[in-house]
């Protein structure tokens, strides 16, 4: 099944006397508990254990609950999330809304852009879910949320069904987190009525949604945060499944629109088709691994409570990262193919998705309204998506394409691009009574397939990317 890629929090315990666990983590009287099912996408789903790895269960309903990663004494990580503010801090953000006139939020915002998010049936909250966290954390309110559902009408909201309470948290996550890298943009969110079946049916919804936004002008920037691991796709007609399913991106490049993808957190391998067992082999999934798509991977911050870094970013352990088995080479990878060879390999940049640095969301799709932790790639793909947008406006029109100006950054060792040189994504799990290890990729100086060319220090990145791209 397609899979949405982002991993709840950890630290289950009841979210008030009697009640049921709710997909999704709830934050308690004073922030100090948090109450985690993690909502299962379609029939099964996947949440973090105590040592960072996939907790795996099948069948309807919630999956297990696991122990909560805490960060590390002097970290400014708590069960809650990290903040806007800490957030905007750590990716130097603050210099940005000061560069073209005085006042905070006043200058680049991602004002005159507009992000697109898609993502499966939505959250019937989410107006007054994003004003709520605005209103929480002190950002300002976009110019504009809009929400439009291209390819049928999302059926009704029902708590009881764990798959919907999964897409309406990754909806929240999205939402609130793009437009709190990019606060002056527009926000449209894109619902499809169905969740798409990985590796059969495929993405069709999905893909004609954002055709209709591309073909009526709708936005500047497609953040993605579901995936689909290649392998579950018919190879028969070289991958042909995937390849019949990339109108979007085709149109996206020809219309200068730039499409972003999660990369997963399943680190080296991913899920085969039940979305139960994971490939004890090197696997990647898609639409990351397009080679029109800008595949965002993970890192784990370690952060004092003014967003300043106690350390620097590592790998996230679980992040996605390798190299494709359906896509050669682009030209915009000619440089570093000495690690990926003559494959497709992703991630291309990376940014907070750390469960031990997990982000603060508020909900209230399943009752009472409150602040939850949560993290996965699902978190630096939004994120990202924010940062384009703020490029978008500097260079004074869309970027499209990205990836090229990336590669050039890099290899001209700009400022913006911040190397990660250590952590690696191998993964160690158990299944069908075996004990399994797949090796991943260690993160060095350069590009890897751990991290990509790096993280961002927004303040060079943004300015650079207008030029590189433009």
């Amino acid at each position: 099944m397609t899979r949405w890629t982002r991993r709840p929090a950890r630290q289950p315990v009841p979210d008030r006397p009697g009640s049921r666990p709710r997909a999704r983590l709830i934050a308690t009287a004073g922030l100090a508990a948090v109450a985690l099912v993690a909502g299962a996408l379609a029939t099964s789903g996947a949440l973090a254990s105590g040592n960072g790895k996939s907790a795996r269960q099948s069948g309807q309903g919630p999956a297990r609950l696991s122990p909560v990663n805490h960060a590390r004494r002097g970290s400014a990580q708590s069960i809650a999330g990290l903040t806007p503010t800490q957030i905007r801090a750590a990716y130097d953000l603050p210099p940005l809304n000061h560069l073209n006139s005085p006042g905070a939020l006043r200058g680049i915002t991602g004002k005159g852009e507009t992000i697109v998010i898609v993502d499966s049936f939505g959250s019937p909250t989410i107006a007054a879910d994003l004003a709520h966290f605005d209103k929480r954390f002190g950002v300002p309110a976009p110019p504009s949320l809009r929400v439009i559902q291209p390819t049928g009408t999302v059926p009704p909201f029902h708590d009881s069904n764990s798959n919907r309470d999964g897409w309406a948290a990754e909806t929240t996550l999205d939402v609130e987190w793009a437009h709190a890298i990019a606060p002056g943009a527009s926000i449209l969110l894109v619902e499809t009525p169905t969740s798409e079946n990985e590796g059969t049916t495929g993405f069709p919804q999905i893909v004609a949604a954002e055709n209709y936004v591309l073909r009526h002008h709708e936005g500047d920037v497609i953040s993605q945060s579901f995936a689909a691991t290649e392998q579950t796709f018919s190879s028969r007609w070289d991958y042909a499944a995937i390849r019949n399913l990339r109108s979007a991106y085709q149109l996206a490049d020809y219309d200068h629109v730039t499409v972003l993808a999660a990369t997963g957190d399943e680190g080296a391998t991913s899920y085969k088709y039940n979305m139960i067992d994971l490939y004890t082999t090197r696997a990647v999934s898609w639409p990351a691994t397009d080679p029109l798509v800008t595949a965002v991977g993970g890192t784990q911050l370690d952060l004092r409570a003014n967003g300043t870094r106690i350390r620097p970013d590592i790998a996230w352990s679980d992040g996605g990262g390798g190299k494709s088995i359906v896509f050669g080479r682009p030209a915009y990878q000619d440089g570093v193919k000495s690690v990926t060879g003559d494959h497709r390999g992703v991630p291309d940049i990376s940014m907070d998705a750390a469960c031990s640095s997990h982000v603060a969301i508020y909900s209230s799709f399943d009752g009472p309204g409150g602040l939850s932790a949560i993290c996965g790639t699902s978190v630096a793909t939004p994120l990202f998506a924010g940062i384009v947008a703020l490029a978008d406006q500097y260079a004074g029109h869309p970027l499209g394409l990205i990836n090229p100006a990336i590669y050039k950054m890099e290899a001209e060792h700009e400022p913006g691009i911040v190397d990660i040189t250590k952590g690696n994504n191998s993964q160690t799990f158990s299944q069908d009574g075996k004990r399994y290890t797949v090796p991943g990729f260690g993160a060095r100086k350069g590009y890897d397939l751990a991290s990509g060319v790096g993280t961002v220090d927004a303040r060079y990145f943004v300015p650079e990317l207008a030029k590189f791209a433009s």
